[in-house]
């Protein structure tokens, strides 16, 4: 894909170089020979670049340019150098063309090719696109590690939730049964209580023996002494 600041410096007027008047059938043809130059000067940079060393802090642009080991420009004029230039202050806001003349004029007295220059922005844009793509493999390898172990720990969870169900369920029952049992003990005891109260009352007048919940305050009674 062609960048945008390629277009300052690559281009091709067509219709100069055959004194056809602007706007003429020509413009297609000039773009096409533009486009061909850029993909001239990309096709001599190596399609995917080498990382001879590990690049410690991803959020340094430099770091990732010297892991890639992207050759010093001629005279220092790489393409952020052109990019700081064409964002100075002198020529900020001029016309695209007054800019691209202005770099193109310092270039030449620096003695630098533009091709040059392209083709260092082309290398570090090729190794920013290869590291991107380093980092979503880890992204994508860690994902699926980190996946994968939550799984584990899921299931790990799952199993012990059921087991801990497992035992508040078997709590539930002895409670459940442990309920059962007393309630029919009660029922036999009140059975108990009410023959022991019914041969005391052949003896007294208020029966002190109680038949209900043993659960409930006592009740004060007198027994009448023969």
């Amino acid at each position: 894909m062609t960048k945008k600041w390629y277009n300052y410096f690559v281009s091709v007027d067509e219709a100069n170089r055959t004194g056809e008047a602007p706007g003429s059938g020509s413009a297609p043809a000039a773009e096409m020979s533009a486009a061909q130059s850029v993909a001239e000067i990309a096709s001599t940079v190596a399609a995917e670049p080498k990382f001879t060393s590990p690049v410690s802090d991803p959020t340094s642009f430099d770091e990732i340019y010297k892991a890639a080991e992207i050759p010093s420009p001629a005279q220092g004029y790489s393409i952020l150098k052109i990019a700081q230039m064409l964002e100075s202050e002198h020529i900020r806001n001029l016309p695209s063309d007054v800019k691209k003349s202005s770099v193109l004029v310092a270039l030449d007295a620096a003695g630098v090719d533009i091709k040059e220059v392209i083709q260092d922005a082309v290398r570090r844009d090729r190794a920013l696109d290869t590291y991107e793509r380093v980092q979503q493999r880890a992204v994508e390898e860690l994902e699926t590690r980190k996946s994968k172990e939550n799984r584990s720990i899921q299931a790990e969870i799952d199993r012990y939730v059921t087991e801990q169900r497992a035992k508040i369920q078997a709590n539930n029952d002895e409670i459940a049964k442990e309920k059962q049992r007393f309630t029919g003990w009660r029922l036999k005891k009140q059975q108990e209580e009410k023959k022991i109260a019914d041969a005391v009352g052949y003896f007294v007048s208020e029966n002190p023996i109680t038949t209900g919940d043993s659960s409930a305050p006592p009740v004060s009674k007198t027994v009448q002494r023969s």
